[in-house]
């Protein structure tokens, strides 16, 4: 594969630069374990170089420009990542071990979604005028928040980088993005393309690097005026202590173990399929995916027989062959991760049904793996995992099924199954979810909010709720004494 950039570069201030000390890293191709790139490391001093074009940059050209003209350019991105899909896609799939069918279906289709949305939202972010006194005129108007640091993840690079990216941009903020250290090509290149599509220099920066420094120098960075992070329940709480410095504002999506909970009155046919989808897809380093399915003591033994027999079905092999279903986790660790979750689950004494081994010797492949007789309060029901695993628990009614749903540390998302509208809207009422999906499962739209609580972070994430994040509403009093 011939990159149209070079990743030995950083991008700041709209310029391809070297690493301050000149360090390389590595990444891997988790399908042949081949080196694709080396590629720049930043570090701390690249960092301060990185915040102070984007501070240039706020307090420039971009602060000084008419909203309308943000959402022109953002347009042309849009435009430009579309006439380039082919290339991203193959970018995204090699770098991520993500099958190009599925990049083409939806990763590069929701980048492009996304910066269309914001883009129409730049000219349309209001105040209010608010008649607080008669003696005075009084309104509201909201301002972009300022230097934006972003830390996207590994699992969905491109487009969950694009879900920072482009609200950021519409209201005004100038950015500097750390993509994960795995998967880091694809936003170099978007970084190259927002240049040609009007980007002006040191709007969007773009700097690989580790999470111990690049990282931690983004969060800590005194003149970074909030950051938006995705990933780990750990490293969150590292962000949060490390923003405290300046008390800048965070935004935090992280982990989830999401129950889809399947009643006996439910179309088994449709739950079951969707089942199978909610945690194969992308090898199961989804956020949001259905790691536990909590299915009726009625239905138990048939949903379980049910979705191993789909698990073994799911054609895993290489992200270029257009009849791949399930690709690589994404690195060794992971795929190590994984594999220790299979043998915690066995000695915990739950019924390894299919899977929970490495496919060959060559790439980081694991079976699609389904564990029954998993009692609630198994590690494996309660830790996330993110891979292709599966705990299938059994729950007696709706109550018990609320229990259990609701009985771990996350609160992303949730799914329920049953043909009982009234036990699919009470069920939806009580699920402590940011997002409950009924009769289906694990579709996401940039017009709707995502985020959760407690381990699963706080603050949402797309529709308007995003332009609260990256904006800061202002009070102006004028008076009408004569």
């Amino acid at each position: 594969m011939t990159l149209q950039f070079d990743p030995r570069k950083l991008l700041i201030d709209g310029r391809p630069v070297e690493a301050q000390s000149g360090r390389l890293f590595d990444t891997l191709d988790p399908a042949t374990e081949e080196v694709i790139a080396s590629v720049a490391e930043a570090d701390e001093r690249d960092i301060d170089r990185a915040v102070a074009a984007a501070r240039r940059a706020f307090d420039g050209a971009w602060g000084r420009m008419r909203a309308a003209d943000r959402g022109l350019i953002l347009m042309r991105l849009a435009d430009l990542i579309e006439r380039h899909a082919e290339e991203i896609a193959l970018l995204e799939s090699r770098d991520a071990g993500k099958p190009i069918a599925a990049v083409q279906r939806q990763d590069l289709p929701a980048a492009i979604d996304t910066l269309r949305y914001y883009a129409g939202f730049a000219d349309k972010i209001n105040g209010q005028v608010i008649p607080a006194r008669p003696n005075a005129f009084t309104y509201t108007v909201r301002e972009p928040v300022g230097v934006v640091g972003a830390i996207v993840p590994w699992n969905f690079p491109l487009m969950i980088g694009m879900w920072k990216i482009a609200p950021a941009l519409a209201c005004g903020c100038t950015v500097v993005l750390k993509p994960a250290e795995i998967t880091p090509l694809s936003a170099l290149r978007i970084g190259e393309l927002a240049l040609e599509a009007g980007v002006p220099p040191g709007v969007l920066n773009i700097v690989p690097g580790f999470g111990k420094t690049a990282g931690r120098a983004l969060v800590a960075h005194p003149d970074v005026d909030k950051v938006t992070f995705t990933g780990s329940p750990a490293v969150g709480r590292e962000i949060l202590a490390g923003a405290a410095g300046n008390l800048k504002r965070v935004t935090l999506e992280l982990g989830g173990k999401s129950a889809n909970v399947i009643f006996a009155d439910a179309d088994l046919d449709a739950a079951v399929k969707a089942a199978a989808s909610g945690i194969f897809f992308n090898t199961g380093q989804v956020c949001s995916a259905g790691s536990r399915v909590l299915a009726q003591a009625e239905i138990y033994d048939e949903v379980v027989e049910r979705l191993a027999a789909r698990a073994k079905a799911i054609r895993v092999g290489p992200p270029a062959d257009r009849g791949t279903a399930m690709g690589p986790i994404v690195s060794q660790a992971q795929m190590q991760r994984v594999l220790d979750y299979v043998e915690i689950g066995v000695k915990e004494g739950a019924a390894l049904v299919t899977g929970g081994s490495r496919i060959g010797n060559r790439g980081y492949f694991v079976s699609p793996t389904v564990f029954a007789d998993v009692a609630h309060d198994m590690r494996i029901s309660q830790e996330e995992i993110f891979g292709p695993v599966v705990s299938v628990v059994r729950f007696t009614d709706e109550d018990d099924a609320i229990a259990k749903a609701n009985g771990t540390r996350y609160s992303l998302a949730a799914g329920v199954w049953s043909r009982d509208i009234g036990r699919v809207q009470r069920f939806a009422r009580r699920a402590r979810a940011g997002t409950v999906w009924i009769n289906t499962y694990g579709y996401t739209d940039i017009r709707l909010p995502w985020g959760g609580a407690r381990d699963s972070g706080y603050g949402r994430e797309h529709g308007d709720a995003a332009i609260e994040n990256f904006t800061e509403p202002k009070a102006v009093w004028m008076s009408l004494a004569g």
